[in-house]
C-alpha cells in the first residue's frame, strides 16, 4: 500500500511541475477567457475590460478603444471637449451572430457592430445619459463637420452623427467624444475611399433627423446571400431574408404609425439586374419617387416611394433608398422585374392566379370551346 501511496504522490508532483514549467499552462488558460474577440467578413475588433478595442472595417483600424460611462459616474460636468481618458464601464460581449455582435457596459449602454461593408457602429445610451470615447487608431484623424465627425484612416473614411438628443465632437487630444442622453445613439459609418459623396452624406442627414431609421445590407458571400438590418432609434425593428433567389425581403414594425425611409444596399446577386429592380410594400408597387423630397413625401403620408441613389456598377451593387408611408407592420420586397417573370407568369402587381398563366389560358381557351359545341 505504502509503494501504491508514493507512487501516486509522485505522479501528482510531476504533473504539477510539468504545468508550471510550460507556457501558456492553466493559469494563462484562465486569463484568455477574459478577453473577447469578433471576427466577421469585413468587421473585426475585441473586448478587453472597459474598452471595445482595436475596431477595424476591411483590416482598417479606426479605434484603438471605445469607451462608455454614465454621466451620473462621470461626476461633475465639464465640456465634452475635455472628457478625455474616461472611466469607461466594464463591457462583454453579450451575443454574436455572423453579421452582427453585441456588446453591453455595466453603466447600462448597449453597443452593437454590424458586419457589413458600412462597418455600422451603434452606441445606445439605454435610458441613462452616457458619455462615449473613442481613441483613435495610430493612422487615424478626425475633424469636425457640422453636426458631424469626420474619422480618415488610411483608405477608409467614416463618420460619427447622433440621433436623438447628444453631440459628437473631438476632444482635446484629437479623439472622438460624444455625450448622449437616455434615448439618444451614436452612429458610426465607414466607407471605402470615395465612397462617402454627396448621396452618402445625405443619406447621414435623413439617419441623424430620424427620418432614415432602418438600414438594410445585402450581400452575396460565397454561395450564400446575407442580409443585415441596422435600425436606429428605439421604436423600429426590422428582419431581413432572402425568400428566393434575386428576391429580399424586409419586414419592418414601428410602435409609431408615422413612415420612414430605408436605406438599403444591395448587390445584383441578391436582387438581380439593378435597371429592372422593383419595389414592393405588402404586395403593392412602389412608385419611384425622382427626388429626395419625393422620398420625404411619401413617408410622411402619401404613398410608398422608391429611388436608387447610387449604382456601382464596377461592384455590382446599388443603394436604395425606400419610403414607406405609414406603420405597424409592414412588408418590404426588392427584386428586379426579370426575376419576377417565371414559368407561372406572376410577377409583382400581376392579377394573375399564383400557380397559372399560359396554361391557365389554355385551359380557359379549351372551356369556351366545349360550352360553344354544346
Amino acid at each position: 500500500m505504502s509503494r501504491t501511496v508514493a507512487a501516486v504522490t509522485a505522479a501528482l508532483l510531476v504533473t504539477s511541475l510539468f504545468a508550471l514549467a510550460v507556457p501558456g499552462g492553466a493559469l494563462s488558460s484562465q486569463a484568455s477567457t477574459s478577453n473577447e474577440t469578433y471576427a466577421g467578413t469585413h468587421v473585426d475588433f475585441g473586448v478587453e475590460g472597459d474598452a471595445l478595442v482595436d475596431f477595424a472595417v476591411d483590416n482598417a483600424t479606426t479605434f484603438s478603444d471605445v469607451s462608455v460611462q454614465s454621466e451620473s459616474d462621470a461626476g461633475a460636468g465639464v465640456g465634452l471637449g475635455a472628457v478625455v481618458d474616461i472611466d469607461g464601464a466594464a463591457l462583454s460581449l453579450s451575443a454574436q451572430t455572423e453579421t452582427s455582435a453585441t456588446v453591453v457596459a455595466d453603466s447600462g449602454a448597449e453597443i452593437n457592430a454590424h458586419d457589413t461593408d458600412r462597418g455600422q457602429l451603434v452606441v445606445s445610451a439605454g435610458g441613462e445619459s452616457q458619455l462615449v470615447e473613442a481613441t483613435l487608431g495610430s493612422d487615424a484623424s478626425a475633424e469636425v463637420d457640422g453636426e458631424t465627425v469626420v474619422v480618415t484612416s488610411g483608405e477608409r473614411e467614416g463618420a460619427f452623427l447622433v440621433v436623438g438628443d447628444g453631440e459628437v465632437t473631438v476632444n482635446d487630444e484629437g479623439d472622438v467624444a460624444a455625450e448622449l442622453a437616455g434615448d439618444a445613439e451614436l452612429v458610426f459609418r465607414s466607407y471605402a475611399e470615395g465612397e462617402r459623396d454627396e448621396e452618402a452624406i445625405a443619406e447621414e442627414s435623413l439617419i441623424a433627423a430620424g427620418d432614415a431609421t432602418v438600414d438594410l445590407h445585402v450581400e452575396q458571400r460565397g454561395d450564400e446571400v446575407v442580409s443585415e438590418a441596422v435600425t436606429y432609434g428605439q421604436e423600429t425593428s426590422a428582419d431581413a431574408r432572402a425568400e428566393a433567389e434575386q428576391r429580399v425581403e424586409l419586414t419592418i414594425d414601428r410602435t409609431e404609425s408615422e413612415g420612414t425611409i430605408v436605406l438599403t444596399t444591395v448587390s445584383e446577386a441578391a436582387v438581380g439586374s439593378i435597371e429592372d429592380l422593383g419595389v414592393a410594400i405588402d404586395g403593392e408597387a412602389a412608385v419611384e419617387a425622382s427626388s429626395q423630397s419625393d422620398l420625404e413625401a411619401g413617408a410622411a403620408g402619401e404613398e410608398p416611394r422608391y429611388m436608387i441613389t447610387s449604382h456601382n456598377e464596377a461592384e455590382g451593387e446599388a443603394t436604395v433608398a425606400i419610403a414607406v408611408d405609414h406603420f405597424s407592420e409592414r412588408t418590404v420586397t426588392m427584386s428586379s422585374d426579370e426575376s419576377t417573370d417565371d414559368s407561372s407568369g406572376v410577377g409583382v402587381g400581376d392579377d394573375a392566379l399564383p400557380g397559372f398563366g399560359a396554361l391557365g389560358a389554355l385551359i380557359a381557351s379549351l372551356a369556351a370551346v366545349i360550352v360553344r359545341l354544346r
